[in-house]
Order: structure tokens, then sequence, then C-alpha cells
């Protein structure tokens, strides 16, 4: 599940943490909120961030064959 949660902090400071996203697909999303919310003073990783998206296609080739017998 992707969740956004957000600390609004007596002294205007604003703590964003995201979680169930894989890569750098997190700071595409809050972006945008980030520039509405003003200056951003640190970014922290999770391992989340470092994760990467596998996947798999499978390909698969049939040939029939009929003897003449």
């Amino acid at each position: 599940m992707e969740t956004l949660e957000f600390v609004i902090y007596p002294d205007g400071r604003v703590q964003e943490k995201v979680t169930g996203m894989v890569g750098a697909t997190c700071a595409e999303v809050t972006a945008a909120i980030e520039a509405q919310l003003g200056q951003v003073v640190s970014h922290q990783q999770t391992s989340e961030f470092f994760n990467t998206v596998i996947q798999q296609s499978k390909v698969t080739t049939t040939q029939a064959t009929f003897s003449e017998w």
C-alpha cells in the first residue's frame, strides 16, 4: 500500500514520509506537494528508494511438426 504521511510542527516545519513506493517514484509523486509547501531543507531516502521493480516477461515459441508416415 502506498502512503503519504505529513507531520506539521508548531514552528511550521513539515515532515513528509512516503512508504510503499519503489525507486524514485516517491520523488515524482511528492514534487508538486513539496513545491507548494515551501523550501525543502533535507531529504532522507529509505531502503525502498534503492529497490528496483523487476519485470519479467516470458516469450514462448512453439512449433508443431507432424510426421507423414
